[in-house]
């Protein structure tokens, strides 16, 4: 089975978040089936049909998340030694050549991507076209509106 890349920070809000979902709203959830129950008929129940309902979308993450943590390959990139390439977990500074304009972006993993918190995807357009260069290279991004080509300015192991 294929592994896929996870900082230890998402990890560890995974781990989270699963143990909020066992130990918080399941028995939260249960308790309500319970009490719905007790109103009597469950045709006709709405309290009992969505307390239900709750309950299958709470396992089905809980399913979700337990399996993302068995196939994920946890990545510490402060145990990585620094360097100027661009690697998973790094953070990238990059400047767009046409308007001078200079982002940050951290490469992560698909379920830890952010782009308002500056965290791409390892599987983003510009995150493959940044991995594998090095402090000064110039890449080109195909983006919906066109090509946009981008110089690497930094590379931050944080």
């Amino acid at each position: 089975m294929n592994k896929f890349p996870m900082t230890v920070a998402g990890a560890e809000r995974l781990r989270e978040e699963l143990e909020h979902l066992k130990k918080v709203e399941r028995p939260r959830i249960v308790q309500a089936i319970a009490e719905a129950r007790e109103h009597g008929d469950l045709k006709e129940n709405a309290e009992y049909h969505a307390a239900r309902e709750q309950q299958g979308f709470c396992e089905g993450r809980i399913q979700d998340i337990e399996g993302k943590l068995s196939h994920a390959q946890i990545i510490d990139i402060a145990k990585i030694p620094a360097g100027e390439k661009v690697i998973f977990g790094v953070t990238v500074d990059i400047i767009n050549t046409e308007t001078d304009e200079t982002v940050s972006y951290q490469i992560v993993g698909d379920d830890e991507a952010d782009v308002k918190s500056n965290k791409i995807s390892v599987n983003s357009p510009i995150a493959r076209a940044l991995i594998g260069k090095v402090i000064g290279d110039e890449v080109v991004v195909k983006t919906p509106g066109g090509e946009v080509e981008y110089e690497i300015d930094g590379v931050r192991h944080i």
